[in-house]
């Protein structure tokens, strides 16, 4: 259910005043007697539960016993919410709630409590308390049920809001108060209750500013793509269904998967429209960072460092080319605590155009204090993917490092083929990235079964700062093909543009292919374990998946999951058939537990 924060001092006094008191001379069963179980029970409601023509300021509910309120802030909500939020505290047995604003005329509201009234010994909750009234001479008694999901991930989405609105205009969910309002169950579920007959906007949103609008560029949302018409007969009941066909080429109709509400809301974060840049910093003496908020596209970043010495630093950009690493190689300007850097980057001003925008940063780097104790200085260190004592069957052996390599000395490096009686030498190439100094690729004739040694003396690696490594000697097999587990996927109707995900089951991207047309996909050398598979139905084409936008009234790119999870063991292959041109919701088994609140 809904939710709305409140804070107010008096009610938050009672309850601390009531649990001193019940310190002191707390009200309990005998000794070995049994538990209470049993929720606070309703005495007296003035007014009562259902009534028309409501035009008090106030309402006041009596239980049978003491209460307290339970994470009231986040468990009331109101619907239709007001401006200024009621204000609910505790006299005694009684629960007061006053509204602040005018109630709008012939309308029925409904406040929501979830289960935040709870009995003062034990803390048991009168679960889905609601109390319902009208401001007219009607109670509304239609409803709205449906489900939310992340549109990436399928996930039910946390701190979730569903909005209703009479006004059809999309300015409104910008603007306005929502008609009526909810919260979205831990399950994904969501119903709104006590509502009038018409045609509404459906929209669902994480409120990160507690406005009750869609007016933040960061704020997940979501929208029904026609509007929602609400009439005595259609209200709705759910049914059963499935699974939904998915056409090629255009976006995908949420139905009805098994016992769930009539609507469907694909939460989604809107695209990043603004350029800026987002953050700058320097870690190391010698590096210097820059962000930007989206890839610069056309456009260019430019730097400057004033006094700088030609050629005393070169830039690199990551794969997207939204992050710039500056690396430093003039020792006079890293040693410096201070830089002065002028950046130029792409900007999008108040008037929504893309333009440049040229901003003075200065560069700090606060060096770690010295220890009191002189410590031998750490030498350079590399990694590889070989450490581990067993190596894919690839060609490439890769090394990485934090700083930019120099080339690698061939004379101080030795690869072995180790053979029952002797140690076979094996000629390779060694190489530093043209895109990337922080990484050396390795490739050699490697044999799967077989085992190697890999030999590199003192000063073999180092970077461009003069620090090399230690002497080092890495023995690995190269593993057999049947130690390994392989998946193979017919797809099945659906003539289209399509990402094929394999996912772990902690749902990180493992692989991924692009599909043109159905037929077959193989995922070989798989380690064992649990995999899902994951589709994204690539509508436009660009190989990826596409977030909603809003304004120009676009879903998101559906997507799709494999109904369970596939086990991989070793030296074993499973071929699987799968349909999908259906798309089918997440199953419940798949999905990640959520938190619970006390």
């Amino acid at each position: 259910m809904n939710r709305r924060i409140f804070k107010e001092t008096l009610p938050e006094l009672a309850v601390a005043v009531l649990f001193i008191i019940s310190g002191c001379a707390k009200v309990s069963s005998p000794s070995g007697g049994p538990r209470d179980k049993e929720p606070p029970v309703i005495l007296k409601s003035e007014p009562l539960p259902g009534t028309k023509n409501f035009r008090e300021k106030e309402i006041v509910v009596t239980f049978n016993e003491f209460i307290v309120l339970d994470n009231i802030n986040e468990k009331f909500m109101m619907s239709p919410p007001a401006k200024t939020k009621p204000r609910i505290f505790i006299r005694g047995k009684s629960l007061h709630v006053q509204f602040q604003d005018e109630l709008k005329d012939s309308t029925t509201y409904t406040l929501y409590f979830q289960d935040a009234i709870r009995d003062l010994n034990e803390g048991n909750p009168i679960d889905n308390y609601q109390h319902v009234f009208s401001t007219g001479p009607v109670i509304d008694s239609l409803s709205v049920t449906g489900n939310v999901y992340n549109a990436f991930n399928l996930e039910v989405p946390e701190n979730t809001l569903v909005l209703l609105y009479k006004n059809l205009a999309d300015t409104s969910v910008k603007k306005q108060l929502p008609d009526y309002i909810t919260r979205v169950e831990k399950n994904g579920e969501f119903r709104i209750d006590n509502v009038s007959g018409g045609k509404y906007r459906l929209y669902a949103l994480k409120d990160a500013d507690n406005s009750k609008n869609f007016n933040l560029p960061n704020e997940a949302f979501a929208f029904s793509g026609e509007p929602v018409i609400i009439s005595p007969d259609k209200n709705y009941l759910p049914k059963i269904r499935d699974s939904v066909v998915v056409k090629s080429g255009e976006q995908a109709k949420a139905e009805k998967p098994p016992v769930e509400g009539e609507y469907k809301l694909f939460l989604f974060e809107p695209e990043k429209k603004q350029r800026y840049l987002t953050s700058s910093g320097r870690k190391m003496p010698y590096q210097l960072l820059y962000t930007l908020s989206l890839p610069p596209d056309s456009m260019k970043f430019k730097l400057f460092i004033p006094d700088a010495p030609a050629g005393s630093y070169f830039i690199e950009k990551n794969v997207t080319k939204d992050t710039i690493t500056v690396w430093l190689t003039d020792s006079t300007l890293y040693s410096k605590p201070q830089i002065e850097t002028i950046v130029t980057f792409p900007f999008t001003d108040t008037l929504g155009t893309d333009t440049y925008k040229t901003d003075t940063i200065m560069m700090r780097y606060l060096a770690p204090r010295a220890p009191r104790v002189k410590v031998r200085r750490n030498t350079y260190k590399f990694s590889t993917g070989i450490t581990g004592g067993s190596y894919a069957p690839v060609k490439l052996i890769l090394f990485r490092s934090e700083t930019p390599f120099r080339q690698p000395d061939t004379s101080r490096i030795l690869l072995y083929e180790i053979l029952k009686e002797e140690r076979k030498r094996i000629p390779y190439t060694i190489y530093r990235d043209t895109a990337n100094s922080c990484l050396c690729v390795m490739t050699a004739d490697l044999q799967q079964g077989n085992s190697y040694l890999f030999i590199a003396d003192s000063a073999a690696f180092g970077n461009i700062y003069g620090e090399n490594n230690d002497s080092t000697a890495i023995r690995f097999n190269v593993r057999l093909p049947d130690s390994y587990g392989k998946l193979t996927i017919t797809t099945e109707n659906y003539q289209g543009r399509a990402v094929i995900q394999l996912l772990g089951s902690d749902e990180k991207l493992v692989r991924e292919t692009l599909m043109k047309e159905p037929g077959v996909i193989e995922f070989p050398f798989l380690e064992k374990g649990l995999y899902r598979l994951k589709v994204i139905y690539d509508l436009n084409g660009d190989g990826k998946w596409t977030t909603g936008d809003f304004s120009a009234g676009r879903q998101p790119e559906p997507v799709s999951y494999y109904p369970s999870e596939l086990d991989v063991k070793a030296n074993w292959e499973i071929n699987q058939k799968w349909d999908i041109g259906k798309m089918y919701y997440k199953e419940q088994k798949l999905r990640r537990a959520q938190k619970t609140t006390r």
